[in-house]
């Protein structure tokens, strides 16, 4: 289970939920819950909150099946001083409810914003509209750092008064940048946001870094990996392309599937105009998924999720 409960709130009426309530309420809490389905769990759930003395304001709930399936359920609920109230009731949910069903669960508190840190390399579209939104309160997240393995976007990243840490990565040093970066980030944030950094994360990295990790690829050009995808899709005549979001995981670009989108395209698309539309669609898929992690929107059963 987790709590997020402290003072990094969010700004009043810096962002507002699909409920119509803006997040700065500190009295606004989320909790999202997964486990075997089974009769009575969304009625043993809501009447915890009841007797909680909370209200709640939105539901959505979801199972892979009728008969031994796994059931997800979130739920944004309101209760009265919830930031100082929240640990307690963390633990009475986990002794009457997730224990008995052998769940898991997670409580967070919704005005305190994900500390996030944003990984890039030279491609700036993707770091500087996640930057613009959180910004501008279009996002609930508090940008703790970009880590860079090139000093280019130093002072575009400056101009957002956000800290920059240049952390060059060769394959000889690959251990020690991943460990330096290990190190700036470590009990400082909650996801780590690969935001076109043009380096694979170790399964080291990702063991230790304790935090998930999302990011953006250019899935709809499956076969174009690597360098240069616009100019082969160009010479292949694609008739879409597209960018999809998701978890990082120690299989290349297999992780779990946040978010999708294409674009259709045709024969007259010039390369440049092949890679501007496709930027378009990887900065709006990637501050969806984002938006849509910090929202708790995103439960990974296996491979896939369950998005509401």
């Amino acid at each position: 289970m987790t709590v997020l409960h402290d003072d990094r709130r969010a700004t009043p009426g810096a962002a507002v939920g699909a409920a119509g309530l803006a997040d700065g309420d500190r009295d606004l809490g989320r909790l999202v819950v997964s486990c075997v389905d089974g009769p009575g769990i969304v009625a043993r759930i809501s009447s915890f909150l009841h007797r909680h003395g909370a209200n709640i304001v939105q539901s959505d709930q979801d199972s892979t099946g009728a008969t031994g399936g796994r059931f997800f359920l979130r739920i944004v609920f309101h209760l009265p001083g919830l930031a100082t109230s929240l640990s307690a009731l963390d633990e009475a949910f986990e002794a009457e409810v997730a224990g008995p069903l052998g769940g898991t669960y997670r409580f967070r508190e919704v005005a305190v914003p994900t500390r996030v840190a944003l990984f890039v390399s030279r491609y700036d579209h993707c770091l500087l509209d996640l930057l613009w939104r959180a910004r501008r309160g279009e996002l609930p997240i508090d940008v703790v750092t970009v880590v860079s393995n090139h000093p280019d976007l130093a002072d575009d990243v400056a101009s957002f008064g956000v800290p920059f840490e240049h952390v060059p990565v060769t394959r000889a040093t690959k251990p020690q940048a991943e460990q330096r970066q290990l190190d700036l980030l470590r009990g400082k944030v909650d996801l780590v946001v690969l935001a076109r950094y043009m380096q694979i994360l170790s399964g080291d990295f990702l063991d230790r870094v304790g935090v998930p990790v999302i990011n953006i690829h250019h899935s709809f050009l499956p076969a174009f990996a690597g360098a240069g995808p616009y100019e082969r899709a160009r010479e292949r005549g694609v008739k879409i392309i597209g960018a999809t979001a998701h978890y990082a995981t120690e299989d290349l670009d297999e992780g779990p599937i946040i978010e999708q989108d294409v674009v259709r395209v045709n024969h007259r698309a010039t390369v440049a105009e092949l890679t501007r539309r496709g930027a378009d669609i990887e900065r709006t898929v990637l501050a969806r998924a984002v938006a849509w992690h910090c929202e708790d929107r995103v439960l990974v059963n296996g491979r896939t999720t369950i998005v509401f």
